[in-house]
């Protein structure tokens, strides 16, 4: 389909690595920019390119430090600034979405915030994958094309053959998505009951379901301290499961987490590319599958611009 509106894909720096291989898949060339950094501190990102009447989309995950948050509003910013006819930005991994709510007296709502900075910056639209909580859709006052990893991880689960399959759930907040992947693998769904002493911080754990002789693959939207998916495969190895493996599309892998998968009972950790693994070439990542998403928000790009639906691109 011919457009007036030409389209163009750029990167922030922290994302570059997957942007690359979306504009691939799409056989497009990587937008240039630049990011001019002061000494203070301080930077401006800019297009060395002209982006006139065209479609742009930004590709950059929001995962700590900040700056890449605000990287991302700067380019908006500035492609708005250049006449660009749309702006949509391509957070494969949308930060703060676990302050999606008042959860206790006088704490922020981060989600509702970071909706806010993204239309006041001028973006027209935004793709992410696997919101921490799906209701965030509902703080954008523009469309919000929210994908799931499950495509590339279902694919990956079927290829391992395994018997005597069974999901489970870390916690109780992701029953949901552990009883979908049961459902399409027609396979049982185990929950583990978890208590926390303070975040990040897991107290006792349980598991609710049959657990012995099966291979259970714990499921959920992120990985971050690995505490809780290290104290859970620990424990249902001690309830008689013949193995635990998990699937995280996000592996935000914070503090001790890389020695904690690495000692622990897990099989396998097979996680998604919205973040990048950010840890030393020494660090024993041996346990640890990265599968990309390169291709799935390439087709949504592709479906996007031209118009069409992108029902088929989900899976939940």
């Amino acid at each position: 389909m011919d457009h007036i509106h030409s389209i163009k894909i750029f990167s922030g720096r922290a994302s570059r690595y997957l942007a690359e291989k979306i504009a691939k898949s799409l056989n497009l060339d990587l937008g240039k920019s630049v990011v001019t950094v002061f000494s203070d501190g301080e930077f401006q990102p800019a297009f060395d390119e002209s982006v006139r009447g065209c479609t742009l989309f930004i590709v950059q995950s929001t995962f700590p430090p900040v700056e890449n948050l605000f990287e991302l509003l700067l380019m908006i910013d500035a492609a708005k600034r250049a006449s660009a006819h749309r702006v949509i930005a391509v957070m494969p991994y949308f930060g703060w979405a676990r302050q999606d709510r008042k959860d206790r007296p006088r704490v922020s709502i981060g989600a509702k915030m970071v909706a806010n900075l993204l239309a006041a910056a001028g973006c027209d639209r935004i793709m992410t994958c696997d919101l921490h909580a799906d209701q965030i859709q509902g703080f954008f006052d523009f469309p919000v094309d929210h994908a799931y990893a499950s495509s590339i991880f279902l694919q990956y689960i079927r290829s391992l053959n395994l018997e005597d399959l069974s999901i489970a759930s870390p916690d109780m907040g992701g029953a949901k998505r552990a009883n979908a992947y049961s459902r399409i693998l027609s396979c049982p769904m185990i929950i583990c009951h978890k208590s926390r002493t303070r975040p990040n911080v897991v107290g006792s754990m349980t598991a609710i379901g049959d657990v012995e002789g099966r291979n259970i693959i714990i499921v959920d939207d992120m990985v971050d301290t690995a505490g809780t998916l290290c104290k859970a495969a620990g424990m249902l190895m001690e309830k008689g499961a013949k193995s635990v493996r998990a699937v995280a599309t996000h592996a935000v892998l914070s503090g001790s987490a890389y020695e904690n998968i690495a000692n622990s009972a897990l099989t396998e950790l097979i996680v998604s590319d919205t973040i990048p693994l950010r840890c030393s070439p020494e660090t024993d990542t041996s346990k640890i599958k990265v599968l990309s998403v390169a291709n799935l928000f390439g087709d949504i790009i592709d479906k996007v611009y031209n118009y069409q639906s992108i029902s088929n691109s989900f899976i939940f």
